[in-house]
């Protein structure tokens, strides 16, 4: 965050947990940028990066005492994929990561080194 801050960039997720579980998120993991609020997952639905999870998978999370549906405030059990973009002044995207794989994400390296690379 310091070398991304240095660079004059902001950084912002969305994701679509209601505001008050992502007050909570930020509170929790000391976070210092903005969190967006995805309501009913409808903008990763236009990237194409929505999707439902299966009964198997939503058993799963059940067990574990994950209630997707009131964290996110509909019923549905979808998620989105994991996706970074960096986006320049323009308003163009200059690079996108996004994986069905939610463990494969870019490194914080990666970042830095895509924004120096439009810098």
């Amino acid at each position: 965050m310091p070398e991304i801050q240095k660079m004059g960039v902001n950084l912002v997720a969305i994701c679509p947990q209601r505001s008050e579980f992502l007050k909570q998120m930020r509170k929790k993991n000391g976070l210092t940028f903005d969190i967006l609020c995805d309501s009913e997952n409808r903008y990763s639905e236009k990237l194409g990066l929505r999707f439902i999870l299966p009964d198997y998978l939503q058993e799963i999370y059940q067990s574990f005492q994950i209630d997707l549906p009131r964290v996110n405030g509909e019923p549905s059990w979808s998620l989105a994929m994991p996706a970074r973009y960096v986006v320049n002044q323009e308003g163009m995207i200059t690079t996108a990561d996004f994986d069905p794989d939610y463990t494969k994400r870019p490194e914080p390296t990666k970042t830095v080194q895509d924004l120096k690379n439009i810098a």
